[in-house]
């Protein structure tokens, strides 16, 4: 009988365990959102404030009330409230980047390591995170990229058929297909994260093979586990849409502040979810036991008595 726990079950463990790291990220997420919302906020509070025709965007939403209120020369240039909004999803990016060492040592970790540890986790590994998501957005650019062309391919020869759901069907396997293969190479960069930091590994080119290979070994197990996850985020984005537009009247701005930002806790639980199960794996199968040497046997030479007359 197989004991040994699921991935899914010890990557929820692993997560409950350490459920404030999704706290602090998402407090993060919200103070940078708020900061890069400022300038988009006061450059429409100054064209609605002065037009009734604004109602239908104060009180719930017109997609074509928006849409007007943006292309009026009054409003601006759109790129004066986007950049901002911008800079700081960067930023975000840039802090997760720099944080997500300490967050695989606390996952590692048996214990809730102190603030001193957490902190030296990311300086220490900063410069091997940056080098691994430069060899991850090369990666999956290029593959993304050709996967791309090969279903804009089979959807231009598709067009010509004479079964007319047959490009919807086949640019939606080309989404599929793209969607489970940027996935496993996420896996695989996951793994490598997760030894670059459990294992000190300061060449990173070694965590990315050694991952590499667990990944194709494991492929299956670790796919199925983020697949399975990555459904539960998409019930969770459905359900909240369908929560939202059924108990939260189109006036209510706090509801509908409520739901949205439970939403995004949610979905980043999730990825944080998939995170443990890539170190509850690489705990389970990938962490070197140094083999312990027996200490070599302590041989106590005699010296002779010399032979004589004795005492």
């Amino acid at each position: 009988m197989n004991d040994k726990p699921g991935l899914l079950s010890s990557g929820a463990a692993i997560a409950g365990r350490n459920k404030r790291y999704v706290m602090w990220f998402f407090v993060l997420n919200f103070a940078l959102a708020s900061m890069g919302a400022a300038a988009f906020r006061l450059q429409a509070a100054s064209r609605l404030d002065l037009s009734l025709y604004a109602d239908g965007v104060l009180h719930g939403f017109d997609l074509g009330v928006f849409s007007e209120m943006l292309s009026r020369r009054e409003f601006g240039p759109i790129q004066a409230a986007t950049v901002p909004g911008m800079t700081m999803a960067v930023l975000f990016f840039a802090l997760t980047l720099m944080f997500l060492p300490g967050v695989f040592l606390g996952y590692a970790s048996n214990y809730r390591i102190p603030r001193e540890e957490f902190f030296r986790a990311c300086g220490k590994n900063l410069w091997r995170f940056v080098r691994l998501a430069i060899l991850f957005a090369i990666l999956a650019g290029i593959v993304g990229g050709v996967l791309g062309g090969i279903q804009s391919a089979l959807v231009k020869v598709a067009d010509g058929s004479s079964y007319e759901k047959l490009p919807f069907y086949v640019q939606l396997t080309g989404i599929i297909v793209i969607f489970v293969v940027l996935t496993a190479i996420r896996i695989w960069f996951d793994l490598a994260e997760a030894d670059v930091v459990i294992a000190d590994q300061k060449a990173v080119r070694k965590s990315v093979g050694k991952a590499y290979r667990q990944t194709r070994t494991n492929l299956g197990r670790l796919l199925g586990a983020y697949l399975v996850i990555s459904v539960v985020a998409v019930l969770v984005l459905g359900i909240g849409l369908v929560t939202w537009n059924v108990m939260v009247p189109p006036a209510s701005v706090f509801g509908a502040f409520l739901i949205g930002q439970l939403i995004l806790l949610l979905l980043l639980a999730t990825r944080f979810w998939q995170r443990a199960v890539a170190v509850g794996f690489y705990s389970a199968a990938m962490v070197e036991v140094p083999v312990e040497i027996p200490p070599a046997p302590v041989i106590f030479a005699v010296e002779a008595t010399p032979q004589g007359d004795g005492i």
